[in-house]
């Protein structure tokens, strides 16, 4: 199910629980609407409403730190591509190959990270695909040094490539996505609890309406941009790749 049709679903909830509550409070009798039985259910819808903020916060805090997660990968790992392509110029035209392959691998990365298409990304963590990355790490293995200095640049290329490879698995680790869905139906529930609330004490008028309104589309776009940021290789809402961009620009010169 796509964020948009699930934001779409917590709209419908939340506002669906709002029209709800200014039903139910035109067939109430009048006395459970005293200022009494108000006061009471006033004091429980915020414990709930206390609880709802906790946990969007969380799950806000959550996203947010597995988006600048990857970020910071996709950035530490063009920084690498283009340390390991000036090392292996520095280590001699022996190495045009593995360059020429390296800077194939990154452009076609970058067109399936740009194509945004969930099945492409995915088959980025099939084990195919992370042997095809491994194989350049065996062909920098290869190489056979013909001085001290070519030493030093391969281990110095072999230790690069492990750490580009390192960085990649950790990026497609965090793009999985790791919104618990209990935790979000039960976020919702409470989130439908509150507003029926506010359509049960608030009478019935266009600004209130459309006040409410407004309060369950906030909320729908507050969990569809969780949701986005839980999978920041795919979707609207996605990591920068300039800095990918950039590298494939200085590869191979």
């Amino acid at each position: 199910m796509s964020h948009v049709t699930i934001a779409w679903i917590v709209f419908a909830c939340v506002f669906g629980s709002a029209l709800v509550g200014m039903y139910v409070r035109t067939v109430l009798p009048e006395h459970h609407l005293s200022d009494e039985s108000t006061g009471v259910l006033k004091l429980a819808v915020g414990l709930i409403a206390t609880m709802a903020a906790i946990v969007l916060g969380l799950l806000i805090s959550s996203a947010k730190s597995s988006f600048d997660t990857v970020t910071s990968e996709v950035v530490r790992n063009s920084a690498n591509v283009i340390l390991l392509d000036r090392v292996l110029a520095q280590y001699g035209p022996e190495t045009k190959e593995v360059r020429e392959l390296i800077k194939q691998r990154v452009g076609t990365l970058i067109q399936i990270l740009a194509s945004g298409e969930p099945a492409q990304i995915a088959k980025l963590g099939t084990p195919e695909a992370m042997s095809r990355a491994e194989s350049i790490q065996h062909k920098l293995e290869e190489l056979s040094p013909h001085s001290d200095a070519q030493r030093q640049l391969q281990a110095r290329a072999v230790q690069i490539g492990d750490e580009v490879l390192a960085a990649r698995q950790l990026t497609m680790l965090q793009a999985e996505g790791s919104t618990p869905a209990p935790l979000l139906i039960c976020l919702v529930l409470w989130l439908a609890i509150i507003f029926c609330s506010f359509g049960l004490f608030a009478p019935a008028n266009p600004t209130v309406i459309f006040g409410l309104l407004l309060g369950a589309l906030s909320t729908s776009v507050a969990i569809f941009l969780i949701l986005e940021m839980n999978t920041p290789l795919a979707g609207m809402v996605t990591v920068s790749l300039a800095p990918m961009r950039e590298a494939l620009a200085v590869l191979g010169q």
